[in-house]
């Protein structure tokens, strides 16, 4: 720290875990940052980042007191691919083809036409799931990746995304998602907002990209049912349900139809559907971290009031489409109860006194906003 001494006023510092935080206000001469001070942060073995609109020249400096861990990106890539393939068999189902569960070796080899034909066909056939894959796969990269690129930004510990495959008999669509781990505090409310916000928004932008190409794509389909918008799994018919968004850009490019949808337009509703979830306003889930940096302690409060909503929400549905999506709703509150250990308050941080900035309040109360407009009550219609 000596080195950089010079050109602050104060500083505060603070050991967390495996690291050294450092608060500091720089002398008015060296903030923009003068040459000598820009010198020194390239030379200063940590990272560092401005903090704007607390005080004019605060700085933020991180410095790690224990080598940093190895990731295994072995394992992250090896869930990746392993994903990406249940993904891909979920995606081939859902465009209404089947899974080739073997090629026929015994055939005679030397009919090498038969078997060329043989391959194109399945091919084809696994196109459309191909498709459907590449998209909600860059839906959960793009989310995950925001997350953890804002982390390392603030000089947050975080892993590499998990990726988590399913089998299409448990999870039709071939995947529980995927996460990452923050190893180590937060320092206040302003980078949880941050780091929290910026996987939603990032996945939501994907998602109406794969969203908008895929319902242009889709096909007018001839028979009203529950719902606007229809998928194949398999020979099961199953109808999606609406959220705001959806409604508005299916309106703007469809119309009143109903619609087969494409593969990529599928992807694009998951990605929707996956924003909802992570920005439900509890525990520790996206939402829990922007509602605990908009409101501080309050948020408990808030939160409690939310689960109770899930609850309420699962009788409403339950008695008016089906007891299983009821089940659907009251699982997801039992899954939030064990993720904060019985708990819905948010773990606090560690200067949860420092206020956010206006800008960060408008861009909060716009990621909550977006939990509005992507929120689907009746995610899936029995056929």
């Amino acid at each position: 720290m000596k080195e950089l001494a010079p050109y602050l006023l104060w500083w505060r510092t603070t050991v967390a875990r495996d690291r050294m935080l450092i608060d500091a206000v720089v002398a008015p001469e060296h903030r923009g940052p003068s040459a000598e001070l820009e010198r020194a942060l390239t030379d200063w073995s940590g990272t560092h980042y401005w903090v704007r609109g607390d005080g004019e020249g605060r700085l933020a400096l991180v410095r790690l007191l224990v080598p940093p861990p190895r990731e295994r990106w072995w394992l992250h890539g090896l869930l990746f691919v392993t994903t990406f393939v249940t993904v891909w068999m979920g995606g081939t189902l859902l465009a209404g083809s089947s899974l080739p569960l073997a090629f026929p070796f015994s055939m005679d080899f030397s009919r090498l036409t038969e078997l060329k034909s043989l391959l194109l066909a399945e091919t084809a056939a696994l196109r459309p799931g191909f498709d459907f894959a590449m998209a909600l796969m860059a839906i959960l990269l793009a989310h995950e990746c925001g997350h953890y690129l804002t982390a390392r930004r603030y000089g947050i510990n975080a892993s590499p995304p998990y990726f988590l495959p399913a089998p299409t008999i448990l999870n039709f669509i071939g995947t529980f998602g995927a996460f990452i781990r923050l190893r180590s505090p937060v320092v206040d409310r302003r980078q949880l907002l941050d780091v929290g916000a910026a996987g939603p928004w990032a996945g939501f932008f994907v998602a109406m990209v794969a969203l908008t190409v895929g319902l242009a794509r889709s096909q007018v389909f001839p028979e009203a049912g529950p719902s606007s918008q229809l998928v194949m799994f398999a020979d099961i018919e199953l109808y999606l349900g609406d959220s705001p968004v959806l409604y508005a850009l299916r309106r703007l490019i469809i119309g009143d139809d109903t619609v087969l949808l494409h593969p990529l337009a599928v992807a694009g509703w998951f990605g929707l559907f996956v924003t909802t979830l992570n920005l439900l306003p509890l525990g520790q889930l996206d939402g829990g971290h922007i509602l605990y940096a908009l409101l501080g302690r309050k948020q408990e409060m808030v939160s409690g009031a939310a689960w109770f909503g899930l609850i309420v929400l699962g009788f409403i549905v339950g008695r008016a489409v089906s007891p299983w999506i009821a089940w659907f709703w009251w699982t997801w509150a039992i899954i939030i109860l064990v993720i904060g250990r019985g708990r819905l308050a948010h773990p606090q941080v560690l200067d949860r006194h420092r206020p956010l900035t206006p800008s960060r309040r408008v861009a909060g109360w716009t990621t909550m906003v977006l939990f509005v407009v992507t929120f689907c009550p009746v995610p899936i219609y029995p056929s």
